[in-house]
């Protein structure tokens, strides 16, 4: 089985020698899993972002689904979060090596990602009955899993790379950031184990569910953070402003939150991701300060 070029390549940029060293191991670790669970792999049909992931069968004829990761906290974060869940939700994870960065899971089907529903309310919707599924207590033992607050310390790295300035990005769109970060912090609502990436591309039909989760961050936060993601995804250009208003509207309803701190949130989120395009190297922070505009004004506007 051989890795896809482009995605070799994001390994190499995201996570340099440690990167260069797994992506020299690939071949051994899919053997290792080919031996291990008696299975084959077939060629991947997934979109292929940072992990590798492929459709397998087992010698019965079952299938599942396997992911290699370069093994870091983000990994096993996700085992953990997976095993949390425990199919409620979301996928379920049929076998695990945390300290490899493997995942073998349920294949769903008919897998179709929620972009496949036209009819915004209903995707919005659909979109919320997943989360209220997924929102149980936090675990006891967080070890394991990311936060919130560790990712908001991205702020800090982007002040440190640009001796205290923000480089590419809008001082002034920074700074307000920063501030409703902390006020939120200062005022925090019950937290939970969160998805962290609860997207459209993230959402597949499923037989036993209507939908399931893939893909979870696993992160420790409130529960009006989790819309931030969706809020992003799939924006009708020609009406931006009205759909996230329509939007947060309908998660607000559907799940008891407080519209104005999801929106304050999905700006502070905006900003944050458009530094992490530029700490990975990546395109799209403009587009994500962008969004940030957008979630300001509608926030404005509420």
């Amino acid at each position: 089985m051989q890795m896809p070029d482009t995605l070799a390549q994001t390994i190499r940029s995201v996570y340099g020698e440690e990167g260069e060293a797994w992506l020299a191991a690939f071949p051994s670790l899919v053997q290792k899993c080919e031996s291990k669970w008696s299975l084959r792999l077939e060629e991947p049909t997934f979109p292929l972002s940072f992990n590798f992931v492929a459709p397998v069968r087992f010698e019965d004829g079952r299938e599942a689904v396997l992911k290699l990761c370069v093994p870091s906290k983000e990994s096993r974060s996700e085992i953990a979060a997976l095993r949390w869940f425990d199919g409620k939700g979301a996928v379920r994870l049929l076998e695990a090596e945390p300290d490899e960065g493997i995942l073998l899971m349920e294949r769903v089907r008919p897998g179709l990602t929620l972009h496949t529903v036209r009819d915004e309310e209903s995707a919005v919707k659909a979109a919320a009955e997943v989360m209220a599924k997924l929102h149980g207590t936090a675990p006891a033992k967080t070890d394991s899993l990311l936060t919130v607050e560790g990712w908001f310390g991205g702020y800090a790295r982007l002040r440190d790379r640009f001796d205290g300035g923000t480089g590419p990005l809008p001082e002034q769109s920074v700074r307000l950031a920063e501030e409703r970060y902390e006020a939120l912090r200062e005022n925090p609502t019950p937290h939970y184990l969160l998805h962290g990436d609860l997207h459209h591309g993230n959402l597949l039909s499923a037989d036993r569910e209507p939908w399931l989760a893939i893909d979870p961050k696993g992160v420790i936060g409130e529960a009006e953070y989790e819309p931030c993601s969706f809020l992003m995804n799939a924006i009708d250009e020609s009406d931006p402003l009205e759909q996230i208003r329509r939007r947060v509207a309908l998660f607000s309803e559907s799940l008891g939150l407080d519209p104005r701190r999801i929106l304050q949130w999905a700006y502070c989120h905006a900003v944050l991701s458009a530094w992490w395009c530029i700490e990975d190297g990546v395109g799209g922070a403009d587009r994500q300060i962008g969004l940030a505009v957008h979630m300001n004004e509608a926030l404005e506007t509420l």
